[in-house]
């Protein structure tokens, strides 16, 4: 009787305690999950990159390339290279042969901001070659009147840069109707030639500004 009622206690004397220790292991495994879970917070992505983010763009808009025009006559204005703010370089531009910036073919270009376009070296168009960057259209008079079209910043000459024999093709430097164009920006062959390769070097600009 005794060999028989040990039999049935002796397990059950064991069974406790291993119950227990299952539990504290749990228990323990369940404390360190959540204190990992709720520690001390690592600086989150946005907190680490928000100084170099700033400090990239304040230097990406210190050295941001732009092209101004300052018209004050056809035959006599200013385009100027800023790079974040400060003139770098600044040449004679014509534009138009006349004030009136709504005249097809004889107006100086509209004020306001243009998005430039494409620039190539080698441009073959009926009336310009060359040197040349594209304008989109423009409304003139802020927007409310009608569209100038077919704009660019170029010169006189051929498709490949050299000076031709006609008046659309050779620049003489000697008469100021050379600046003149049908509302395009216009400079010299020689001061194309620098924009380019300056702006090559420092950067080529997305957008243009046309005062007066």
């Amino acid at each position: 009787m005794t060999t028989h009622m040990t039999g049935i206690i002796h397990p059950t004397r064991w069974a406790l305690p291993s119950a227990a220790v299952s539990l504290t292991l749990l228990a323990g495994i369940a404390a360190t999950a959540s204190a990992a879970a709720t520690g001390p917070t690592p600086p989150t992505t946005h907190t680490r990159a928000h100084g170099p983010s700033t400090a990239a763009a304040t230097h990406s808009a210190s050295r941001a390339v732009h092209l101004k025009f300052d018209k004050s006559s056809p035959s006599s204005s200013t385009l100027s290279v800023l790079q974040g703010g400060t003139v770098k370089a600044t040449f004679r531009a014509g534009s138009g042969s006349i004030t009136n910036e709504c005249t097809t073919g004889k107006g100086w270009l509209p004020n306001g901001t243009y998005t430039l376009g494409q620039h190539t070296r080698t441009y073959d168009g009926t009336k310009i070659k060359g040197y040349a960057i594209r304008l989109p259209d423009k409304k003139c008079h802020n927007g409310t009147g009608r569209a100038r079209t077919a704009l660019f910043i170029h010169s006189e000459m051929n498709r490949n840069g050299s000076q031709g024999s006609t008046e659309q093709r050779r620049w003489t430097d000697t008469n100021p109707n050379d600046f003149y164009s049908e509302g395009c920006i216009k400079l010299r062959p020689a001061d194309i030639r620098s924009l380019f390769n300056r702006l090559d070097r420092i950067g080529w600009p997305t957008t243009l500004t046309v005062v007066s």
